[in-house]
């Protein structure tokens, strides 16, 4: 798959040779390459199973689909919107948006489009999807959470915004799992490089076991 900026150089070409229109040329091309790049999963960070289970579709088909709205060429929110018209719940969308930017060469792993790092992480734990969004709550967090937070935008019962100190935004995203199961996925964001996004992401890695330590029956 030829990187951004060559794939434009390609497209304009074959239109001037064939009188085609950006979308044609474009898919033409592509044609010509793998849907994805070989290690399309190490990318994603998931495998194909687990994005069928949440959203139906594959990784292949997910980069025809984009790749048919020419995606690529799109800003990150315009990305999200696809994907969000296909019926995906949001924080899904973000991840399928993540993941194709990464097989379009739009961004590296980790990296926000346009420089800067995020960081993900997320939890499963064994308690009800209102439990575990109500343990973000500031009276409740200040019980186990090691940073101050204020919130800036609360979505009951499936997302939550806040920032830190310095100003960096934490985005929360809740998935139920079952009747007593559910997931916080967290994002924060961003970092000036991938050093300072590591030392950052084992600083979560320790808060959402002090989230599950708190929440576990007992406690």
């Amino acid at each position: 798959m030829p990187k951004h900026k060559d794939l434009k150089r390609l497209i304009r070409a074959r239109m001037t040779k064939t009188g085609e229109s950006y979308t044609t040329a474009r898919l033409r091309i592509l044609e010509k390459d793998l849907p994805l790049p070989d290690d399309y999963a190490t990318l994603a960070g998931m495998s194909d199973a687990a994005v069928v289970n949440a959203t139906g579709l594959t990784w292949v088909e997910w980069a025809r689909y984009l790749d048919d709205h020419d995606a690529s060429a799109l800003e990150h929110r315009d990305i999200v919107t696809l994907a969000l018209d296909k019926g995906v719940p949001p924080w899904w969308s973000q991840m399928v948006t993540v993941a194709y930017e990464r097989f379009r060469g739009l961004r590296e792993p980790g990296q926000r489009r346009g420089g800067g790092y995020d960081i993900n992480k997320s939890r499963t734990v064994k308690v009800s999807h209102a439990r575990l969004f109500a343990a973000w709550a500031p009276e409740a967090r200040a019980e186990w959470l090691d940073v101050p937070l204020e919130d800036s935008t609360v979505s009951p019962p499936n997302s939550r915004r806040m920032k830190l100190p310095d100003g960096s935004t934490v985005a929360l995203w809740f998935t139920e799992k079952g009747p007593e199961k559910c997931s916080v996925s967290v994002q924060v964001g961003g970092f000036p490089d991938r050093e300072s996004a590591d030392r950052e992401r084992d600083l979560w890695h320790g808060r959402l076991d002090a989230l599950v330590e708190w929440l576990a029956p007992g406690s």
